[in-house]
Order: C-alpha cells, then structure tokens, then sequence
C-alpha cells in the first residue's frame, strides 16, 4: 500500500492538474460513467467540528475510494488548516486498499477547481470584478484558481473578522490587482462574479444586492442548515451544480428547495455544459448559480492524480516495504 504524505502532495501537484481532474471526473458522473456515493457528515458536538465520508467510484478511471474528514474551525489559532481529511484508495478488481492519499492541500485545490470550472463556463466573458464572501483558509485558493479564467481587474473581499480580509488582501498583493475590502452588499453589488466559502448558517448575499448577468459560485453549504445566499435569489437564476440530489439535501439549495421555490430539476449539472449537452449561460444578463456541495468523485480524481505524479517524483512511499 501507498501513502503520499501533505508535503509530497504540495511537492508535486499543481492546481491546474486539479483542476483538469475534475472536469474529466464532471463530465464521467454527466455521463453515467461515474457514480457519487450518498455524503456521511454529521454534527460532532466536540471542538466544534463537523466530520464525514465522501466516496465514489469512476468507471473511467477506473477509481474507487472514500475520504474521511471535516472542518474543525478552532484549528487556525494551531496553525493547522481548518479542514482536515485523508483518502483512501482502492482496487478496483479486488476491493484492497491501494493508496493512502493525504486530503487537506488536495480539498483546497479540488475545491477551487470546481469554481474555477463553473466561471470559465458560466459567467459572461466581459467579467471583470472579482468578489468574494469569507476571507478563511479557502479564500486565496479560491481565488487565484479564478483569476487563471477570466481577465479580472479588481477583487472585493468581505469577511466578518476585518484581520482576515486584510490577511488575505495582502497575501493577494502579488497579483497586482486593485484589491479592496468592503461590506458584503457593494462585494456583492460590485461583482461580476462572487464567490461565496463561509460555514454560515444564515445568509449573508441578499438577492437584491445582486445585479443581472452575476456568476455565483457557492462553496460553503455542504451540510444540512447551511446558507450562504437568500434562497429569493435562487429562484430566479439559473441553477447548476456537481450533483443535483445532493445539493437540494445539503447544498445553497436546500432551502429554496424546502421552500418550494425550485425544483431538484431545475439544477443543470456542470458536467453538462462541460461535455457539451447543455449551452450553460444563456443571456448575458441571467444570474447562473453554481452549488458546489463537494463530491467524493472529485477527492478521488484529485487524489488519482496526486498519487501519479508523486510516484513519477519518487515521492510516494511504498509503507508494506517498510514493515
């Protein structure tokens, strides 16, 4: 069995080999080839944190596996990464372990992937500002993920703690961009795309702050109660998502759904409009929401990669050669 250590991870694999991963792993579920086992994410009741499963299996890859993790948010004053997880790999033919693939750098990185994907398909090609809603260990993953597609100009941040939006602006500093730090109504009212990767469970964006032709990646709902966005907004956009049963369950649309406002149908998967069977963005001036709940399919694709080229850099440890 395998074990590709975080450093290695980091060593060897890029964002862009993430995030062409997950476009294939997209385009795989879209087309049956690929199935997303049902999420197990449950509340602790200790350290504040929230732990689950995501697990798969890729007959294209052909990959199966699970990840096993969650967000303890007291983790940053430790100076570890608030997320934390681990993914196992299997055989396919026979059901063992293969590989044990550490997740935390490779969440961040398949995470933004999935953004990233849903703005070069999605939002309108004369985008120029860049905001974001939550300033925490995902935001600069997030967000340079973004800037590789589109020629954005300026970035607004909003968070509520004012030292992690400046953190953040100033770890943006070397992108040259006008960066500013704003209340969440002109981040919102400003942007041509926003990206919204807070844990809260009440909304921050308020549908009329958003304009027509707005792009919305919503990251941060991925567990029942969750909501980043008012569920107003939903029903007049345009709905996409990774898989759309699991966003009405855990996702920025459970509560629109619970409401009665949109359907599970109405949510295109982006897998679609990668492949090429659904034209994605319609008009320029249609508000498209992206609900990104977060796929064991996409761990498993991130990790495949990451175990390829850390066995092509010797970085990847063989650990029966060591008992």
């Amino acid at each position: 069995m395998l074990y590709v250590s975080e450093a290695a991870v980091q060593q060897a694999v890029g964002q862009a080999d993430v995030t062409a991963a997950i476009g294939e792993v997209f385009v795989a579920l879209a087309g049956g080839e690929a199935l997303n086992f049902p999420v197990v994410r449950e509340t602790l009741n200790y350290a504040e944190a929230i732990f689950g499963f995501k697990s798969g299996f890729d007959r294209s890859g052909p990959t199966l596996g699970v990840k096993a993790g969650g967000l303890w948010p007291g983790n940053r004053a430790r100076g570890l990464a608030n997320h934390q997880s681990t993914i196992v790999l299997f055989d396919p033919q026979t059901g063992a372990p293969h590989a044990l693939v550490r997740g935390t750098y490779l969440t961040a990185l398949r995470t933004a992937a999935a953004s990233a994907l849903s703005i070069r398909h999605l939002a309108r090609e004369d985008a120029r500002v860049l905001g974001i809603v939550g300033a925490g260990g995902q935001a600069e993953f997030q967000l340079r993920a973004a800037l590789g597609e589109r020629r954005f100009e300026a970035i607004y941040i909003y968070d509520q703690l004012a030292a992690s939006a400046e953190q953040l602006k100033n770890a943006l500093a070397d992108t040259g961009l006008d960066i500013g730090i704003a209340a969440a109504d002109k981040v919102a009212a400003e942007s041509d795309v926003i990206i919204t990767v807070t844990p809260s469970f009440t909304p921050i964006v308020e549908s009329a702050w958003v304009r027509p032709g707005t792009h919305l990646a919503c990251m941060g709902a991925d567990t029942r109660g969750k909501q980043e966005v008012e569920a107003d907004l939903l029903a007049k956009a345009a709905l996409f998502g990774d898989e759309p049963a699991q966003a009405v369950a855990l996702g920025e649309c459970q509560h629109a759904f619970a409401a009665g406002l949109i359907d599970a149908g109405d949510i295109v998967t982006l897998g679609r409009v990668l492949s090429g069977a659904h034209p994605g963005r319609t008009d320029a001036r249609q508000i498209t929401v992206f609900d990104s709940t977060g796929m064991g399919l996409q761990d498993l694709a991130a990790a495949r990669v990451a175990l390829r080229l850390a066995q092509q850099r010797g970085l990847a440890v063989d650990m029966e050669a060591l008992s």
